[in-house]
């Protein structure tokens, strides 16, 4: 990703290497994505379609969360808006009027995309009405960006990193040293190892922070299966005793993995609940995965930056990895240096990527600590565990007033928050009074006609697995 968007927008300003092995690979299982993947492709020029076929994509309208409230409960986190907002309060507030008035109506029937998603439907939409993105073989599009960073001019290097030399006198990254014993020298050093982090921690020491008392899944098992029906437009994150499990329709298979506390559950009984919930014939070997959820403090350390895992981990439940690459990279090239790399650069960066991190690890904590569960030691855990007081403020600020306010051009808009509280169980005990504003009869001429407007969209659009195989179906030959 970091290649093919530096080669594609700077490509006659800097000379591109780009070093990996194809005897390492990546972790592979960054399957699920949120919409921003739909911009990034597009500043890259990249033809959708074209980019499906190759990765074998269905598109995606949300996550559909079982058991994260009572465990026996679900609710669906989609992308776009619910109803219609004015500038002063969000839908919300004239909702939960409504209700106070006698529409019972669920808060569902308001969007689009989540009712397109239990439809199972899907189709673009004029003026980009219909907020999607990906679900994806992620080695795929690792292939697909190679072949298009090539041919922008990157050079690529075969060979595994044997040796990160450092700069006697100024301590910044002076070249690596391969296995081949090649030695490479640069200016500028993306650590793009994933949780090795060989530049950023092996050989500068930037140093981490450790989340695992907000968060404390550490261990993953992925396996991929055969698809015994067709791919729906969504994503299922479910729980059991000691986390959740995850499962992605793609066109060609299904990605399945299971997300667990290892103090609570073994990894022989993990891979034996994991292979006693999936669907269909097992494709892989499964994979077994440690992870620290957590944040490199520095992320831009020298001359040397960290993307994706190198970085740092959240763990995938809102499909934030792949997103928190791209913002990486996307921001490395807004303040991609000139002559000398600038310390305000540096802090700016580093400032802006952990603000990311944090406010995405609130978003996570949040569908663990506001559970009903007692059920299980883990989730006892959860929900008496102490939480980061800007979650604190954001959790309660709307149980008492129904606002949700999004700062620092924060990931998760107010729908995403809104959704994922009331989903959990948190309903605000007040609302704007711009909403009493309306008469019984505008307010109900307001509600019908937006649960009308969905209902009759959605009725119009095709099923999403006939609208995939004709707009970017996969041949047998590509799905091998």
């Amino acid at each position: 990703m970091a290649a093919a968007a530096i080669a594609r927008t700077l490509g006659r300003t800097v000379d591109v290497t780009l070093v990996e092995s194809d005897a390492i690979g990546t972790v592979g299982v960054g399957e699920s994505t949120i919409p921003p993947l739909v911009t990034y492709n597009r500043l890259l020029g990249i033809n959708e379609a074209d980019f499906m076929r190759a990765t074998q994509a269905t598109f995606k309208l949300g996550i559909q969360f079982e058991g994260w409230k009572n465990g026996s409960d679900s609710y669906f986190h989609s992308f776009g808006l619910t109803g219609k907002d004015h500038w002063s309060a969000g839908f919300q507030h004239f909702w939960l009027y409504g209700r106070e008035k006698g529409h019972c109506q669920p808060y569902d029937d308001y969007c689009l995309e989540l009712a397109a998603a239990m439809a199972g439907k899907f189709a673009h939409l004029p003026d980009n009405r219909m907020n999607y993105a990906y679900q994806l073989d992620s080695t795929l599009y690792a292939r697909f960006l190679r072949k298009m960073a090539e041919a922008d001019g990157v050079t690529r290097i075969e060979g595994k990193i044997s040796q990160v030399e450092l700069d006697g006198e100024t301590g910044d990254i002076a070249a690596l040293r391969l296995e081949s014993d090649r030695r490479i020298e640069g200016d500028l050093f993306l650590d793009c190892t994933g949780f090795r982090a060989l530049l950023i921690e092996g050989a500068l020491h930037a140093g981490f922070d450790d989340w695992t008392h907000y968060l404390p899944c550490d261990r993953a098992i992925a396996v991929q299966t055969a698809n015994v029906r067709p791919p729906v437009p969504y994503t299922r994150a479910i729980t059991h005793d000691a986390g959740w499990q995850w499962r992605i329709p793609l066109q060609h298979r299904t990605g399945n993995g299971l997300v667990y506390c290892s103090r609570y559950l073994a990894q022989d009984d993990a891979l034996e609940r994991l292979l006693g919930n999936v669907e269909g014939e097992a494709l892989t070997e499964p994979n077994f995965l440690r992870f620290t959820t957590g944040a490199r403090r520095r992320q831009w350390y020298r001359n040397c930056v960290a993307i994706g895992l190198s970085g740092g981990f959240m763990e995938p439940l809102e499909s934030t990895s792949i997103h928190l690459i791209q913002r990486a990279v996307l921001r490395l090239i807004r303040m991609m240096p000139l002559n000398h790399i600038s310390a305000r650069d540096v802090a700016e960066f580093n400032d802006q990527q952990f603000t990311d991190m944090a406010q995405i690890r609130d978003f996570l904590i949040l569908h663990y600590k506001a559970t009903e569960r007692r059920d299980s030691a883990f989730w006892r855990l959860c929900a008496d565990m102490e939480i980061p007081d800007t979650l604190e403020q954001k959790v309660e600020l709307f149980r008492e007033t129904g606002r949700v306010f999004r700062r620092n051009e924060e990931l998760f808009a107010e729908n995403s928050w809104v959704q994922v509280m009331m989903g959990q169980g948190i309903v605000p005990q007040s609302y704007h009074p711009i909403a009493a504003k309306l008469r019984d009869d505008e307010l109900e001429k307001l509600l019908v006609s937006l649960r009308e407007d969905v209902a009759r969209t959605v009725g119009s659009l095709p099923e999403h697995a006939a609208y995939v195989a004709r707009y970017c179906g996969a041949s047998d030959e590509a799905a091998a």
